[in-house]
């Protein structure tokens, strides 16, 4: 594909404007689906996305499909693209908001070089620091602690993860399984590949750090395990306020 779109004929011309108006289409698969297609065209195909992130900066909202077109970019070796990114999204494609708690671009960058493993420490690691000086020494929560987490800051970090994973991560996606099996925690778990056969799934190695894992596999911050304080995460006030 990219050679024949390269060569600028009447045909190639033609693909690249139906993989243009795939991309700008609302339908997020049909979206997801013409990237890959996008970077294979080369230069071409990389204009047409970085046009379509310009877009979307001034946007009200940050779609998934601008999420991934990031990922896809950052991924390029050409000296254009990365002189885009630095210009216009050296900070990611979230503007974070100056009212959290804590500083979360750490996760967002690790989430646009789809470090889903680094980018999942460091959430456990700002939501320790939310808590105060006592759990960002231990190093984990307890559920009194979610509790009174300000809902900003909750919406923030699942945000971050729906745009920069096709929207299959996130608490909120997390939540939407827990209720679909009726708050069963027994269900629940095997649902988000945190379990198998009733056997835990092991931190770090048997974990899916990639794209390919169940919808609502991660986060994980491993210590969320423990049902008090995922029962906690998963009724925060933060999502009937989203909702």
């Amino acid at each position: 594909m990219s050679s024949s779109i390269a060569n600028n004929s009447p045909s190639s011309v033609e693909l690249l404007e139906s993989l243009k108006t795939q991309l700008w289409d609302t339908a997020l698969k049909q979206q997801l689906a013409a990237l890959p297609q996008l970077v294979e065209a080369g230069p071409p195909g990389y204009h047409v996305m970085m046009d379509f992130l310009k877009e979307a900066q001034t946007s009200a909202t940050v779609s998934i499909a601008a999420g991934r077109s990031l990922q896809w970019l950052y991924q390029i070796d050409d000296p254009d693209v990365q002189a885009f990114l630095a210009t216009h999204f050296a900070d990611g494609l979230l503007t974070l908001p100056a009212d959290c708690g804590v500083d979360y671009s750490e996760i967002q960058t690790a989430l646009m070089q789809q470090d889903f493993e680094l980018a999942d420490r460091l959430t456990l690691q700002k939501m320790c620091e939310l808590a105060g000086a006592n759990a960002a020494k231990r190093k984990w929560l307890y559920f009194t602690e979610v509790n009174i987490f300000p809902n900003l800051d909750l919406q923030t970090l699942d945000q971050l993860w729906l745009i920069y994973s096709e929207g299959k991560f996130g608490f909120s996606k997390q939540r939407e399984i827990w209720l679909g099996v009726g708050k069963n925690w027994d269900k629940f778990w095997p649902r988000i590949a945190w379990k198998k056969d009733n056997i835990w799934t092991r931190y770090p190695g048997e974990f899916i750090w990639s794209l390919e894992a169940p919808i609502g596999h991660l986060p994980l911050t491993n210590q969320l395990r423990g049902v008090r304080v995922m029962d906690a995460l998963m009724s925060h006030p933060a999502w009937a306020e989203k909702n």
